[in-house]
């Protein structure tokens, strides 16, 4: 592990399968040198996504690690894991560890942000600051309706396959996004490309996800998060995003919680807006290195 840590370091840029267990590994892409910034994509994100924003952050003299948890992305889809967001949190710091990566700040969206909320209350030595993108206190790795879903899984599968995931994928990029021109037939390919590779063990993977139970709720635990949490909001009509009633409950229990709106973006600011999500982790950092009154 070690030389795998040293080796991610010596360059610009690398792309890695991550022994987190025994039978789980995940995707990791290391670029840049610098103070870390670690990226957390949501259920159906990956690395793919934050092409725009990683090379602003290299450009800035950041690293840029992005974690793709089990069943995302590139990553691993083993059948019978723990798919809960618990379980991806204490994958995330096992990676973190490995890399001997400290006091990063966590950029997280959608339930990724529930990933880096659970790492900062279980490892605060790792979390430096959270930005979320558009994510909340979520208490479920999948919800109510996606469960719903992956009740038919078998017959996705039967009737239309890929194809027919693909198709609901460009639906929902531009149902959630505000300026929905970023959507082209390279994006979604781009998007999909992990389900494409192995789409029977991503099927299974999504119906260990809806099934995944939390050992612990969440929300009782944020008062005991001391870093500062910054939430990003697409201003523009979208679907997806974070519910008002979690917005509520992160302002009323997190020590420091600061909530900015990103004018005409969606549901995906780092590819409707990467500047402006370049821009808030900027202003995170000065922030945090502003001497204390």
């Amino acid at each position: 592990m070690l030389l795998l840590a040293v080796l991610l370091f010596g360059d610009s840029s690398h792309v890695v399968q991550l022994a987190v267990s025994p039978h789980e590994s995940v995707s990791v892409t290391v670029a840049g040198a610098g103070a870390p910034v670690v990226l957390v994509p949501g259920l159906f994100g990956s690395a793919f996504g934050y092409r725009h924003l990683i090379p602003l952050l290299v450009g800035a003299g950041y690293q840029a690690i992005v974690f793709e948890p089990l069943g995302v992305g590139t990553s691993a889809r083993p059948e019978r894991a723990d798919y809960s967001l618990s379980a991806q949190a204490e994958r995330l710091a096992t990676v973190l560890d490995t890399l001997r990566v400290r006091q990063a700040v966590v950029i997280g969206h959608d339930l990724g942000a529930a990933i880096a909320l659970r790492l900062a209350y279980h490892r605060p030595d790792l979390v430096r600051a959270i930005v979320s993108l558009e994510g909340g206190p979520a208490e479920a790795a999948a919800t109510p309706g996606f469960r719903r879903a992956m009740r038919f899984a078998p017959w996705i599968k039967m009737f239309g396959g890929y194809g027919r995931v693909r198709r609901e994928v460009r639906r929902s990029l531009v149902a959630s996004s505000g300026d929905t021109s970023w959507v082209s037939d390279t994006v979604v390919d781009g998007y999909t490309s992990g389900a494409a590779h192995n789409f029977d063990g991503t099927l299974k993977a999504y119906v260990r996800m809806a099934q995944a139970r939390e050992p612990e709720r969440l929300a009782p635990h944020l008062a005991e998060i001391l870093c500062p949490v910054r939430l990003l909001v697409g201003s523009a009509p979208h679907s997806g995003g974070i519910p008002a009633a979690e917005v509520r409950v992160l302002a009323a229990r997190l020590p420091a919680f600061t909530v900015d709106t990103v004018s005409g973006a969606g549901h995906f600011l780092y590819e409707e807006q990467p500047q402006a999500v370049f821009a808030a982790i900027e202003r995170t950092e000065t922030a945090l290195a502003r001497p204390p009154k």
